[in-house]
């Protein structure tokens, strides 16, 4: 009987355990949160403007060196090689 009773209290003191662990994980994350130092809405507007601007210049730049290489290709495989 006192086996049954050890798994009994096991298995049920589980979900307890869980559950208070969740509320400490939710307490902690919110308390560090309101560490947290948010920008402002001008530094949010500026940073993604810059990654808006630089993605479109790689973007450009690739697209140009993929041109170039394919130019480059096709000139030497119909140059010298067996290009249509």
């Amino acid at each position: 009987m006192a086996e049954v009773e050890k798994q009994d209290s096991g298995f049920i003191s589980k979900p307890m355990l869980w559950w208070g662990s969740l509320q400490e994980f939710y307490r902690d994350t919110m308390g560090e949160m309101r560490k947290v130092s948010w920008p402002t809405q001008s530094e949010v507007i500026g940073t993604t403007t810059v990654v808006i601007v630089a993605t479109i210049v790689f973007a450009v730049f690739l697209w140009v060196c993929d041109l170039a290489f394919y130019r480059a290709i096709d000139f030497l495989f119909t140059r010298f090689g067996t290009g249509a």
